[in-house]
Formats: C-alpha cells, sequence, structure tokens
C-alpha cells in the first residue's frame, strides 16, 4: 500500500498484519480522491475507523490542513503514529484512539470539519450509529461531505428517512462508495 498522490507520492505506507482491518485498495483509493480532488485542499478531513491511515493521510499528502484519525484497535494506532511520522505529516495529524461514536462527542467542539469519510467493519450497522451521532453535532456543518465505504450487501433504506441524502454513489465489485450531505432545510 502506498501514497497515491500529493507532497508524499509513492512513499510506501505500513498496514496491520491479518485480517483486523481492509485496507482500501490503491485503485478505489485512487478512483474516491479523484471524486472528491476539490474537497480536499485546505479542508479539515476527519478518518474514522482509520485503520492503518491511509485515507487521512492520502488527504494531507493531496493538501488537507488537517486530519484527525479515529481508531480503536491499539495495533492500528501505532501503525497510524509510524505512517505518520514517516510520512512527515504528524504535525498536521490528531489521533484518537477510541470508539467512533464516542470520538464524535469529544471532536464536538472542535472546528467544524468538511469531510468525513468513515470505513466501519462491515455489516454491522456502524455507519448507521455514527451518523446519527453525528446529526446533532457541532463539529460538522451543512457543508459537510460524509463518505462512507462499506459492502454492497449493506442495507442503507434507513437513508430515506434520515437526514442525510446520498449524492454520488460509486459501486466497486466487493463493496462502495456512498456520498452523502446533509439535506437541504426547505
Amino acid at each position: 500500500m502506498r501514497v497515491i498522490a500529493g507532497t508524499c507520492r509513492s512513499l510506501p505506507l505500513k498496514t496491520l498484519p491479518g485480517y483486523s482491518t481492509r485496507p482500501t485498495q490503491d485503485k478505489i483509493k485512487e478512483t474516491l480522491f479523484n471524486v472528491i480532488q476539490t474537497e480536499v485542499p485546505a479542508c479539515r478531513f476527519l478518518d474514522l475507523f482509520a485503520g492503518s491511515g491511509a485515507i487521512g493521510i492520502e488527504a494531507l499528502s493531496r493538501g488537507a490542513e488537517h486530519c484527525v484519525f479515529v481508531e480503536q484497535n491499539r495495533q492500528a494506532v501505532k501503525v497510524i503514529r509510524e505512517n505518520l511520522q514517516f510520512t512527515r505529516l504528524e504535525d498536521k495529524a490528531e489521533v484518537l484512539q477510541m470508539d467512533a461514536v464516542s470520538a464524535v462527542a469529544v471532536l464536538n467542539h472542535q472546528k467544524p470539519f468538511d469531510v468525513v469519510f468513515m470505513d466501519p467493519p462491515y455489516l454491522k450497522d456502524l455507519e448507521k450509529s455514527v451518523l446519527e451521532a453525528l446529526e446533532s453535532a457541532k463539529c460538522i456543518t451543512e457543508d459537510t461531505l460524509f463518505i462512507v465505504e462499506a459492502s454492497r450487501e449493506t442495507d442503507f433504506s434507513w437513508l430515506d428517512t434520515s437526514p442525510y441524502e446520498c449524492v454520488k454513489w460509486k459501486l466497486y465489485k466487493n463493496n462502495e462508495h456512498l456520498f452523502l450531505k446533509r439535506r437541504s432545510e426547505k
């Protein structure tokens, strides 16, 4: 796994051994960042369920101002810190070792995030829990872009009655990216 573009282009990143995390494949990561390329420069980026930190590091490499990495697994947090040190991006990053829902409460008083990316364990409805926690959070705005990476089998029918609407949807062989915005008040 490597950084695709930006100031850290081609630098290799460590991953956690075993199957406790699923690093986003380089091809899918490249597609994702092609979709959000205009959102990333100078943004505040939140990487939930960060794993090795590859998505947040990619955002920083491409010009994000700051990234908060949230990861519950202690070994994964160690890998994120090592990757940040290796890429020399640690001064633009904050790493929180906790679950994503708890992190929303901790981050609630920070400057708002422009992009929130989450790649939770598949088929556990964790994305729904996190988005519900973010509904009233002060660390997001009506312009915040939410990106959910999920299994293609994930049921998102609950979005129809949620405060979020899908503005773009990318399907891949085994997974998908949903790009969500808060529904505008009419």
